[in-house]
This record gives structure tokens, C-alpha cells and sequence, in this order.
């Protein structure tokens, strides 16, 4: 059995060359179609590698914050077993000791020794939690090698003057209690 173009050839429908013309056309079409579908699979493969890439990434972040947080759980449960071990009794608290935390006066009550081991810098005192306590300088050290924040450092009054502080000329007294 011929093809259909055959028998439209003998009919004299179609002459040689426009039959040549659309077996070419097709040819060609079939190229394109190969191609094409060639490209949809590279494509869809490399929206899959973009996609699997996007995950990997995500999930990286997510075991970085998962890190991030298990570490700082470590280090305050590290500081808070620094201040239970080493945390020094504050005395029969008959004189106010008066300190700046946060930008905040605060005051706590102590005996006349632990305030001069206080002014000297023996005892550091450390705010964790809403609660205050001291501590030694050495084991201050350790927790502000963690968490600064929770330190509250002693100023010494500094001996130079300040060429535009208008009281420079009025002596601080030592017995001073703020």
C-alpha cells in the first residue's frame, strides 16, 4: 500500500516539490521537538538541583541557629553553676551598698567587710536572673569572659579633671556614701 502523498502524486494533487517541502518541514520539526525536549529535561534537572541546593542551604541555617542556641543554653547554665558555687554571703546587710546596672541605681545591703572587699575589688558583684550576688574578682572574670552584661565593674574615681567639668573645683569627700 502506498503512502498518502504517493497516491496524491499519481492523482497529480501535489506536484514533487511541494511534497519534498513538507517532508523537510516535518524533519525539521522533529529536530526541534528532540531539542526541545532535551532542554525540558534539562530544565526540570536543574530546577531540581536549584530546589535540592535551596534546601541544603535552609537546612544548614537551621542546624547553625539550633548551634547558636544550644550554645548559649551551655553558657548560661555555665554561669549560673559559677554563681551557685561561688557566690559569697553578703553579711548582716546594715550599710547600703549603692551600684549602677543597666543605667539603673541599684542597692543592695551589706556588712562594713564585705564592703571594703567590694571597694577594693575582691568581691564582683553579679546580676543573673533579677537576683544579685557576689562574688570573687577571679570567678567575675570567668562570667564576664561569657556574658559582660551580667558584671557589674567598680569604677575608681579617676584622678584627672576634666578641663570643662564646672565642679572641678569642689573636692569629693571620702566618707562619701551615694
Amino acid at each position: 500500500m502506498a503512502s498518502l502523498q504517493d497516491q496524491f502524486l499519481k492523482a497529480g494533487l501535489v506536484d514533487k516539490n511541494k511534497a519534498k517541502l513538507a517532508n523537510q518541514d516535518k524533519s525539521k520539526q522533529k529536530k526541534v521537538e528532540r531539542r526541545t525536549g532535551t532542554q525540558n529535561v534539562d530544565e526540570v534537572r536543574l530546577a531540581a538541583l536549584e530546589t535540592q541546593r535551596k534546601n541544603a542551604e535552609r537546612a544548614r541555617e537551621l542546624n547553625a541557629q539550633r548551634d547558636a542556641a544550644a550554645t548559649q543554653k551551655a553558657i548560661v547554665a555555665q554561669i549560673a553553676q559559677l554563681v551557685n558555687k561561688n557566690r559569697q554571703n553578703k553579711g548582716a546587710g546594715d550599710i547600703a551598698y549603692n551600684f549602677a546596672h543597666d543605667k539603673k541605681i541599684e542597692r543592695i545591703y551589706v556588712s562594713a567587710t564585705v564592703q571594703a572587699h567590694l571597694m577594693a575589688g575582691r568581691l564582683v558583684i553579679v546580676c543573673q536572673g533579677g537576683a544579685t550576688e557576689l562574688v570573687p574578682r577571679i570567678i567575675a572574670d570567668k562570667i564576664a569572659e561569657r556574658d559582660a552584661s551580667l558584671v557589674v565593674r567598680v569604677s575608681k574615681a579617676s584622678t584627672e579633671v576634666d578641663a570643662d567639668d564646672p565642679y572641678a573645683a569642689f573636692q569629693i569627700p571620702d566618707d562619701l556614701m551615694w
